[in-house]
């Protein structure tokens, strides 16, 4: 019950960032605003976050990666694509005010991280007992250029304002990813 009590307060906090992100800058939302709009006192807030980009990371975990990481783990990339996509442009309003964040901490800092960690448990999981073709390609250098051109489709996705449809950047994405350069530009 404790666990679940914890989990709703996240997510009113959650609810109440992502509101006022819809017409504020999110480095410029104070965590007293982000209490006040959820209706609690700041030291709540600080029970469940140390700030408000931790909160950030865990909105993006929650919604975004928890799932589509099934998904990714049994190899169905467009549909968890297509899945992510459809998450980030049904809150539109909050993506594209998180992608202009400046600061110390950036959307694209946040966003690295979390894919990052995704991605490297899947490689670990799927490389138990197994060694890599070239010893520079450790799980975590797999994991972070998966993670960066992850991270670069999405970011440069909401920054043009989403104007193609989930499934047709997934389906770009999916293209370019199983692609040699060489035969990208072959193809153009």
């Amino acid at each position: 019950m404790a666990g679940q009590a914890k989990t709703d307060i996240n997510q009113l906090l959650a609810d109440s960032l992502k509101e006022i992100a819809g017409s504020h800058p999110v480095e410029k939302i104070t965590i007293k605003e982000i209490t006040d709009k959820a209706g609690v006192i700041r030291p709540t807030f600080y029970n469940h976050f140390q700030d408000k980009f931790e909160l950030i990371e865990w909105i993006m975990r929650t919604e975004l990666l928890e799932p589509i990481g099934l998904l990714l783990k049994t190899g169905m990339i467009t549909e968890a694509m297509v899945l992510l996509f459809s998450t980030i442009q049904q809150d539109k309003p909050f993506y594209s005010r998180l992608v202009k964040m400046e600061g110390p901490v950036t959307f694209h800092d946040i966003a690295q991280k979390c894919v990052k960690e995704l991605l490297l448990r899947l490689i670990e999981e799927q490389m138990t007992g197994k060694s890599t073709k070239h010893k520079w390609l450790t799980p975590e250098v797999i994991a972070g250029y998966y993670a960066q051109s992850m991270c670069f489709a999405t970011e440069q996705w909401i920054s043009t304002g989403m104007t193609i449809s989930p499934r047709e950047m997934a389906e770009a994405y999916e293209y370019i990813i199983t692609r040699s350069l060489t035969d990208i530009i072959r193809e153009l």
